[in-house]
């Protein structure tokens, strides 16, 4: 049986919820979210941008998700430190100034024709994203009434599937198009140019959040943590099991969203040139983009566990199909997924916070880690598909998603974060945190 949840219009810390700061936090957070989902896609052409620019396998251009989500686990620790301490506004900030020394970084990496210096920018700016991804989440969600916190984050997460959605169509025409021949000093220096656009709106966003740090001021901050609460923590196996759901569902969407590309340039699929490839990307975010705007209307009226086990199985499926199949049906396949993870990443979030709230800021750190999936997973698809050939390979991602169904059925069953909808109103979320000081 589920624990009673909180009032509908309280916190669980007992704080009444402000709505004109709610709000104001709101909108602030839809530039971190959207400038997150941009990267994130922009990134995801770099695997087939630089495997034909430099002759790669499909293990070496892997590393291009490697790098970029490697820092999770790496650095989300310290970045949690480090957030406690200084506030999550001057951590956001701080984190989209990191973001930005991460895209300029690829005006060097042009310069010097250097993949390793690809990578090294890749680790910066994923470093940049993980402050954005442990404090944004929870600052919007601690800010709002406790029945419209879901709602809120799966409508920003909306904003960042925006975002995945632009890139691909704004970014394939300077990675992919005919500016001289595919080794030339022209083709790095516009593989760049989208990054340091990037970096010049992140210092804007930053410059924003730092002229608002004190929007949170008067939250109370959390208690640190000990090595017994670190055990506790770490003993939750709702926690410790959404943790390893995480881990799943980053790495099946990161490796299906660079993959796919030159899945769809393959002769037996649309052989498409690979501009057109990375266009039709777009689709797949956009999929992404259009369920997690409906989703935030749908998860107030069905059980979020429901919800998430008959998306985790209908992505399997698509992902089954597209290994099978050839030419447009498995194209189609491999793109309609992004629609069944439009969800994913809010109800892992939601259904997988501990009861105690105190805990909460590193509960998320354990969750953020998680996403060293996108990392791991994609390389060994990479090595899958060298040997066995790219559409054979998508079938690790897909069990990916079966570990994501079995996660949502135990909440089925033992009861998730939320009280029936009935009588009583829609589900209602744990409130989740006390906020550090701002």
């Amino acid at each position: 049986m589920s624990r009673p949840a909180p009032s509908s219009q309280t916190p669980a810390d007992g704080i009444a919820p402000d709505p004109k700061r709610a709000q104001r936090m709101f909108a602030l957070s839809i530039g971190p979210y959207f400038m997150g989902g941009f990267v994130v896609s922009l990134v995801s052409l770099l695997v087939l941008r630089l495997k034909l620019l430099m002759a790669l396998d499909y293990v070496q251009s892997s590393l291009v998700q490697f790098a970029f989500h490697s820092s999770y686990l790496l650095f989300a620790l310290p970045i949690t430190a480090w957030l406690v301490r200084i506030g999550y506004m001057r951590g956001i900030a701080t984190g989209l100034l990191v973001m930005a020394v991460g895209c300029v970084s690829f005006v060097g990496a042009a310069a010097l024709h250097s993949y390793a210096v690809v990578l090294l920018a890749l680790l910066t700016l994923s470093a940049g994203v993980t402050f954005l991804q442990i404090a944004c989440s929870v600052t919007v969600a601690v800010v709002e009434p406790a029945r419209r916190a879901i709602p809120r984050v799966t409508l920003l997460q909306g904003f960042n599937a925006v975002g995945t959605v632009l890139a691909p169509l704004i970014g394939a025409w300077f990675m992919f198009a005919d500016h001289g021949s595919a080794t030339s000093d022209g083709a790095w220096t516009m593989l760049a140019i989208p990054f340091v656009a990037c970096m010049l709106v992140l210092l804007g966003l930053a410059r924003a959040f730092w002229a608002n740090r004190g929007l949170l001021a008067g939250m109370p901050n959390p208690r640190r943590v000990g090595v017994g609460e670190v055990r506790r923590l770490l003993a939750d196996r709702r926690l410790v099991a959404g943790s390893l759901a995480m881990f799943a569902y980053v790495g099946a969407e990161v490796t299906i969203g660079g993959l796919l590309a030159g899945y769809l340039i393959a002769p037996e699929i649309l052989a498409v040139e690979p501009i057109t490839a990375g266009r039709l990307v777009s689709l797949y975010w956009g999929g992404a983009m259009l369920g997690r705007f409906v989703g935030a209307a749908i998860i107030t009226r069905v059980p979020p566990p429901r919800l998430l086990a008959f998306a985790a199985v209908a992505a399997m499926v698509l992902v089954v199909v597209a290994t099978q199949a050839q030419g447009v049906l498995g194209a189609i396949a491999l793109l309609a997924v992004g629609l069944c993870n439009s969800i994913m990443y809010p109800m892992l979030f939601a259904l997988s916070l501990p009861d105690d709230k105190s805990l909460a800021p590193h509960a998320s750190m354990l969750l953020c880690m998680a996403v060293v999936g996108g990392a791991i997973v994609p390389v060994l698809t990479g090595g899958l598909a060298d040997r066995v050939g790219l559409g054979n390979a998508l079938l690790l991602p897909g069990v990916c998603y079966l570990g994501i169904a079995m996660f949502a059925f135990c909440c089925t069953r033992i009861g998730g974060p939320e009280r029936p909808s009935s009588e009583h109103g829609p589900p209602i979320v744990r409130s989740p945190i006390r906020l550090p000081r701002t």
